[in-house]
């Protein structure tokens, strides 16, 4: 679902350095004001800003290699916890997820979905994709109602709530709508409006801007 995913930073540096030498991932490209990670299908991309932005996006892994990621992963950076705990099994999704900060402060999830394996050591080859992507927005109805009109589900709920989380898509690929406050699970931070873009599989691109409004388009634009 997702093909590319792009997010805003103040601290380049630090990012290049986590996601290309803790993480390991590919660098597919990179400059003086951006760098592209290759997370398994999908290209995740940062791109200078010269103010702070907090994301929550995650990543899929395979569910027979949960355990093992997570002992490799807090040996890189400490898991968030919530009441003790480092994770949680979401069974409705069937699977398990843990979460970590990257050096901006964005949270990180990882979900081992347990109904794709992976056989073999631990590689890079077990970020499978970019699973969810959260847009803050103060006109979470408007989002939430172009992105149905472009073609994408609304899951157990007839239509948008703008006060709660919705999530839109399918499979294990998702968009999560929430609304500036929110506190997402295994985080203490209140999740604010920053601009993003993101480009599905389908060729279908958006933006969200420093506002939280939204414009669809079918090409990708500079």
């Amino acid at each position: 679902m997702f093909k590319s995913v792009l997010l805003y930073t103040n601290k380049l540096k630090a990012m290049k350095r986590f996601y290309a030498n803790v993480l390991g991932l590919d660098m597919k490209g990179s400059g003086s004001k951006y760098f592209t990670v290759k997370v398994g299908g999908t290209d995740l991309t940062f791109q200078e800003a010269e103010t702070p932005s907090f994301y929550h996006f995650a990543i899929n892994i395979p569910g027979n290699q949960f355990s093992i990621m997570k002992q490799w992963i807090r040996e890189k950076v400490p898991l968030n916890r919530s009441r003790g705990l480092t994770e949680i099994y979401y069974k409705s999704f069937g699977a398990d997820s843990m979460y970590f900060e990257d050096p901006a402060g964005n949270l990180v999830e990882l979900i081992g979905r347990r109904n794709r394996d992976l056989f073999g050591p631990l590689t890079k080859e077990a970020f499978f994709n970019i699973s969810e992507v959260a847009i803050i927005s103060p006109y979470l109805y408007d989002v939430g109602e172009e992105l149905q009109d472009s073609g994408l589900p609304l899951v157990k709920r007839a239509e948008v709530n703008p006060e709660k989380v919705n999530l839109i898509g399918k499979e294990d690929a998702y968009i999560i709508l929430a609304p500036p406050g929110w506190q997402f699970k295994f985080s203490k931070k209140e999740a604010a409006t920053h601009p993003l873009a993101i480009t599905l599989k389908d060729g279908i691109h958006f933006r969200i801007d420093k506002e939280g409004r939204m414009k669809i388009s079918e090409e990708e634009q500079d």
